[in-house]
C-alpha cells in the first residue's frame, strides 16, 4: 500500500521514468520491489503492464543481505480504470494507488479526488458512509 511506503525508503531516488503518457491516467499502482540494479528498466512480473519506475542515485546502497535495491515501480492491472472505466474501480481506487501527477523522486504522492473518482460519483453516493466526500 502506498501509505505504507516511508519517505526514507525513497531517499535514494534520483528520477522517475514514465513508459507512457501519465496525463490520461487517473491513478497508477505503486510498490517497492527488490531489483538487481539501481537504474535499468525492471522486468515486470505482475499481470498488467509496467507504467514507470524509479532510478536510484549511483551511490545508493544495496541491501547487505541480498545485494538488491529497493526501487519503486508503477503499474496497472487489466481491470483498472484506464482500460475498464465501468469496472471494479469506476469509483474508488486500489489502496496502493496514487495520482501520478503527485509523485516525484523521493515523494510518494497521494490519492486525489481524480484518483478516487469522487467528482464522478452519482449524487446518491455522496453521503455513503466510508466514501470520501465528493
Amino acid at each position: 500500500m502506498s501509505a505504507l511506503i516511508e519517505p526514507a525508503e525513497l531517499a535514494d531516488e534520483s528520477e522517475l521514468v514514465w513508459l507512457e503518457d501519465i496525463t490520461a491516467l487517473d491513478y497508477v499502482r505503486q510498490s517497492l520491489d527488490r531489483l538487481p540494479d539501481r537504474h535499468d528498466r525492471p522486468r515486470h512480473q505482475r499481470a498488467g503492464r509496467l507504467v514507470g519506475y524509479a532510478v536510484l542515485h549511483p551511490d545508493a546502497p544495496a541491501s547487505p543481505a541480498s545485494g538488491t535495491f529497493r526501487r519503486r515501480v508503477f503499474w496497472l492491472l487489466p481491470h483498472d480504470r484506464d482500460t475498464r472505466p465501468e469496472g471494479p474501480y469506476a469509483y474508488g481506487a486500489p489502496s496502493e494507488s496514487v495520482d501520478p501527477r503527485t509523485v516525484g523522486p523521493g515523494w510518494r504522492g497521494s490519492q486525489t479526488p481524480r484518483c478516487v473518482a469522487a467528482a464522478d460519483r452519482p449524487a446518491a453516493w455522496q453521503d455513503t458512509p466510508g466514501l470520501p466526500p465528493g
